[in-house]
């Protein structure tokens, strides 16, 4: 493809996900010169079946999403190390090609600063997002129901109805209604009936790492409707560095095209989408004589508080099956223990006490009931040494009676988390990589120990043979970046004000999750595109 700058942008985007695509196509509606500048490649959709049917295919493959290599290369230097690669994708569609899919709204508890801990409110409410946050359903398409009781509140239904329980969150619901937990249904960006010219999940079951049938959302689908709206979207041109003009402004954003050669893409304005790591890494990898210490940094806070949800989680055996009808995704969740994490869980026949009070400062906790628990059936016979009808009967034993809970809890911003350079380790066009310093830290284990205790009490509840358990000292992230670019008023205390504008640089904005200020615990990605859609607006009364 013709890889040439345009010569007139109005806007330039860099980063193809869910929150540049978004911009782009609301732009490039309103009739803006739009350019998107997209470090890795477009993927053809008529190859996701051959996707598919690789990333199930026994033995390691690699990323089916062609993640790895010099161009990809990372460290992680903190105390945690932390697996950047395992879960993210360069191209056109970013991250929301792999992703599951499911879309919560914060709590304004979230926006206000008023759960029990000391994490900081945002600059912004619930209410100022509650627009933009109908606005990013009715893009995504979200499938849901409104019987949450505990979610904040919304203005009119989902655009389409939600997906029916799993037959393994009917056995949850019995030992649940023992212990006055609560089972709410689970908002998807996947459609349960046609919509936007895609049709109704089948089934397949393999969300991650591929949906071959294109009823889960990916932000290619906001790139095709801004190119359908005269954007132009430039793939496999990662943006090496932004210059600056005499007047402190953007004037262009440097790429590199697979040759290696460079061009200079101008724009009246600037808008990162690429992600919480990668936006601070290309803050810190423009810095200049006008700006040592990265672009837009003048609060020396570009990477800083790092953040990301862990999981937790815990699950075994049954004596029955509870694996029928696997759809691959969340069916049920509860987020009854999200703004009172420590309130006690009781029997509901005898009041006897399962799980004590506490009051000690715990984050949000999200828990979930996962219907695609234990080992799949080629995992079995490959790692056993039977056969024939032997191997049969054993998968029939073996398969089939696994079930588990899983949840997810945010990390509290702390400074010392980071993203920086690693000047001893470039990528494939000599930049130094991005380096995660990772810690946890005490409120964010106390808060995962928290989740395996409601966790152990359903399941025993249901009378689960309990095998395994993740937390707090052995889980991992979900690959959730977020916090590195935060929002706020103060610019030394902040990257970019409540417009998503950076304090530094006027014509300069950032829509990711790397303007979050705090974690919460529910997946970012609504939000993320809401913050896109509400920063669209800003960068539109500024053209």
């Amino acid at each position: 493809m013709d890889r040439e700058p345009s010569e007139r942008a109005d806007v330039c985007v860099v980063g193809a996900g869910p929150a540049g695509a978004l911009i782009a196509s609301r732009l490039a509606s309103d009739g803006q010169k739009v350019v998107v500048l997209e470090a890795g490649p477009r993927f053809d959709r008529s190859k996701r079946e051959q996707q598919m049917e690789e990333a199930i295919r026994p033995g390691d493959h690699g990323s089916v999403w062609e993640m790895g290599g010099d161009r990809d290369a990372f460290s992680a230097s903190g105390d945690r190390y932390y697996p950047l690669n395992t879960s993210r994708v360069k191209g056109v569609g970013g991250s929301t090609l792999h992703w599951q899919g499911m879309v919560m709204r914060l709590h304004p508890t979230d926006f206000d600063g008023s759960h029990d801990t000391d994490d900081p409110a945002w600059p912004v409410s619930y209410d100022d997002l509650r627009p933009y946050y109908a606005d990013a359903e009715r893009a995504f398409g979200v499938a849901g129901d409104a019987d949450n009781p505990f979610a904040p509140p919304r203005d009119g239904a989902y655009p389409l109805p939600g997906f029916p329980p799993s037959y393994s969150d009917s056995l949850f619901a019995e030992a649940c209604e023992e212990l006055g937990i609560t089972m709410h249904s689970v908002p998807n960006a996947r459609n349960s009936e046609p919509y936007d010219g895609r049709g109704p999940c089948v089934g397949y079951g393999t969300c991650q790492p591929v949906c071959p049938s294109g009823a889960k959302y990916d932000a290619s689908v906001h790139i095709e409707d801004a190119e359908a709206a005269g954007a132009r979207v430039i793939d496999r041109v990662p943006v090496q560095r932004l210059e600056t003009d005499a007047d402190g402004r953007v004037e262009a954003a440097v790429y590199a095209t697979p040759d290696g050669t460079e061009h200079r893409q101008r724009a009246r304005e600037f808008v990162i989408a690429a992600g919480g790591v990668e936006t601070p890494r290309l803050l810190l990898l423009s810095a200049a004589d006008e700006h040592p210490d990265g672009i837009a940094n003048s609060s020396g806070l570009v990477g800083h508080y790092f953040m990301d949800h862990l999981f937790a989680g815990a699950g075994g055996t049954l004596d029955r099956e509870t694996r029928q009808n696997h759809v691959g995704f969340l069916t049920s969740e509860c987020h009854q223990f999200y703004d009172d994490p420590g309130q006690p869980v009781e029997r509901v026949a005898d009041g006897e006490t399962v799980v004590e009070a506490t009051d000690e400062a715990l984050s949000p906790l999200k828990l979930e009931f996962l219907n695609y628990a234990g080992p799949s059936p080629v995992e079995l016979a490959l790692s056993g040494e039977e056969w024939g009808d032997t191997l049969l009967s054993s998968l029939r034993e073996r398969y089939g009676n696994s079930i588990a809970m899983g949840g997810l809890v945010g990390q509290p911003p702390r400074k010392e988390n980071r993203v920086t350079l690693d000047t001893s380790t470039t990528d494939d066009h000599g930049n130094p990589v991005p380096d995660i310093q990772w810690s946890w830290g005490d409120r964010l284990e106390r808060s995962l120990a928290r989740a395996n205790e409601i966790q152990h009490a359903v399941l025993s509840e249901l009378g689960v043979d309990i095998s395994w358990t993740v937390g707090p000292g052995d889980t991992g992230p979900a690959y959730h970046h977020m916090g590195t670019t935060r929002m706020g008023t103060d610019p030394q205390e902040s990257v970019v004000n409540p417009q998503l504008q950076t304090h530094d640089v006027a014509n300069l904005s950032i829509a990711s999750s790397s303007v979050f200020v705090t974690a919460g615990s529910m997946n970012p990605t609504l939000t993320i595109a809401a913050l896109a859609l509400k920063c669209a607006d800003h960068v539109a009364e500024r053209l």
